[in-house]
């Protein structure tokens, strides 16, 4: 079993897609099986994270925005790769860092995430952007 998920973006950050990948799952006729997903984008991530308390995507931000700085930053003039602007590079720095697949077991029908974990998509540019999910149930 196979299926799609699109997000719109709105910036950086991470958008958590964990209640639309359940509620697909529940449609599905499946006890135990592996689900992969895979983002279809060389710009963006996908990340499982605790989903509890916001201040840890936004320490998340801030952390990869620290490590991979803007292309127009001093730091980074090293960078010849801005065709689309000086956030182009880096996010696909920061994408080279963090999964662009996930696998995730489901047992009785249930992602087995932890109490806190959610699934995330991580956007690294900065204009929005309509981000593919691929998911494949086996």
């Amino acid at each position: 079993m196979h299926s799609q998920f699109t997000l719109q973006t709105q910036g950086p950050g991470l958008y958590e897609i964990t209640p639309q990948i359940t509620q697909w799952l529940a449609r599905q006729t499946v006890d135990e099986a592996l689900l992969t997903l895979f983002i279809r984008h060389t710009s963006a991530s996908l990340l499982i994270q605790e989903n509890a308390d916001p201040d840890v995507q936004r320490d998340l931000k801030t952390w990869l925005n620290r490590l991979v700085p803007p292309a127009n930053d001093p730091s980074m003039r090293w960078i010849t790769h801005t065709l689309e602007g000086p956030d182009d590079m880096p996010a696909h720095i920061k994408a080279a860092h963090l999964p662009v697949s996930l696998q995730i077991p489901v047992i009785t029908g249930s992602l087995a995430l932890g109490s806190w974990q959610g699934i995330y998509v991580v956007e690294h540019r900065t204009r929005p952007q309509k981000r593919q999910v691929a998911a494949l149930l086996r």
